[in-house]
């Protein structure tokens, strides 16, 4: 692979100059908003409802709200970070981000909530990880696979961090503590990171090569890109129905709510385990074989989470495996752009893919909590899950190019 310092990737020469602090203070603020203000909401939602008599239907369509948010700001932020580059955006993301946090600490009622977690889709549109890609997609150029694979190695690692400690707040103090504590600490660690370590100079974008089509507006009205993003949104619903529904789960299996917190956490290792496979599987794969494979085993995992009732090793070694698949299929999308259509317009496109993905991904845990009870329990809504993983895999097969399609079927 490519050394980044040889390519003046680390050193900030050549014509893709960046700041030598900005993968190091990505992988931090990955870790820590990711950790913050996402995962912590499914190991404090329990007591949120306990303490307040709020539904756990309604907590997380609040929840849901943000995610909503975050799909709807994401095009826009897209659209200025192809121009201006991610210093200003996801500093005052990361601003917006401590805010939302404790107003969800000191929410009185479920208006106010609902409200709070409004401010945190702002957020995290401005500081997960599509800023983040789009930043090092266009520092690191060529090497970016390897700039892309660390940066989510670090953020794999937010619930396996935050989840566990989350809970261990929890069972000392009060979920608006625990959450005001964690606010102080997103505040620490993120706000100064993006505005000190985001400085270099905002490198052009690429031309794209003459074979490529150069209209971003052609590109996202084109069939592959429309399955493409069809097979992407299928899996998002499902894999973060999944992860919101992992607990709650493991609980009605008998695990305590601590135990419960590290198999989620311990699924975020798996994450970064998977994500240190990624490249050899990309050298090895064609990008629609692999976009298969990957939504196919999580549907696999899924559906494992709803037939295997224990004993709770088993369901944690589940739980690492379903990770090591998350991880790869984030790399997937982060590379999803530019191994079809190249660099030149990524923040947009990337942005237009991710927007329905995103909103599936925020109806997803809404949608869960409604449908466990009609479908018997959290296996049932498992199996509904990989059911829809399936149909996802069916849309990835259908990005192929027409005329590879036609071989298949000939076969």
């Amino acid at each position: 692979m490519t050394d980044l310092r040889a390519s003046g990737a680390v050193t900030g020469t050549g014509d893709r100059s960046q700041p030598r602090a900005a993968l190091p203070a990505l992988c931090a603020t990955q870790i820590t908003s990711w950790g913050i203000v996402y995962y912590a909401f499914p190991v404090l939602n329990p007591q949120i409802t306990a303490s307040t008599g709020w539904s756990t239907t309604a907590t997380t369509a609040a929840f849901s709200g943000a995610l909503l948010v975050s799909a709807a700001t994401g095009i826009p932020v897209g659209r200025i970070l192809d121009r201006r580059g991610p210093r200003a955006v996801m500093t005052t993301g990361s601003v917006l981000g401590v805010t939302a946090v404790l107003a969800v600490a000191h929410a009185p009622n479920l208006i106010t909530l609902s409200a709070a977690w409004l401010l945190a889709g702002v957020a995290m549109a401005a500081t997960f990880y599509q800023p983040a890609f789009a930043a090092l997609t266009r520092w690191w150029g060529e090497d970016r696979v390897r700039a892309l694979t660390i940066v989510t190695l670090a953020g794999g690692l937010a619930s396996t961090v935050f989840a566990p400690l989350t809970a261990a707040l929890a069972e000392h103090l009060n979920w608006r503590t625990t959450y005001a504590i964690l606010a102080a600490f997103l505040a620490l660690v993120t706000i100064p990171a993006h505005a000190l370590a985001l400085r270099g100079p905002w490198p052009p974008a690429p031309s794209p090569p003459s074979q490529q089509v150069t209209s971003s507006g052609s590109v996202a009205r084109s069939r592959p890109f429309l399955m493409l993003a069809a097979a992407l949104t299928l899996n998002s619903f499902a894999m973060y129905a999944v992860v919101i529904a992992l607990v709650p789960l493991l609980l009605a299996r008998g695990a305590s709510p601590t135990a419960a917190a590290w198999a989620l956490g311990l699924g975020g290792a798996g994450q970064t385990l998977g994500r240190t496979l990624y490249g050899s599987l990309a050298s090895r794969t064609g990008v629609t074989t692999r976009t298969v494979t990957l939504i196919t085993l999580g549907g696999a995992t899924t559906a494992a989470f709803a037939v295997v009732s224990g004993p709770f090793p088993l369901l944690v070694g589940i739980a690492i495996m379903a990770g090591m698949v998350r991880g790869n299929l984030t790399l997937l999308q982060a590379t999803a752009v530019t191994d079809r259509w190249g660099a030149a317009h990524y923040g947009r496109l990337s942005g237009l893919l991710a927007a329905p993905a995103t909103i599936a991904s925020s109806l997803a845990p809404f949608a869960g909590a409604a449908l466990a009870r009609p479908l018997g329990g959290y296996p049932g809504l498992f199996t509904l899950l990989a059911l829809v993983s399936t149909l996802g895999a069916f849309a990835a097969f259908a990005t192929m190019p027409r005329h590879k399609l036609q071989l298949v079927a000939d076969r």
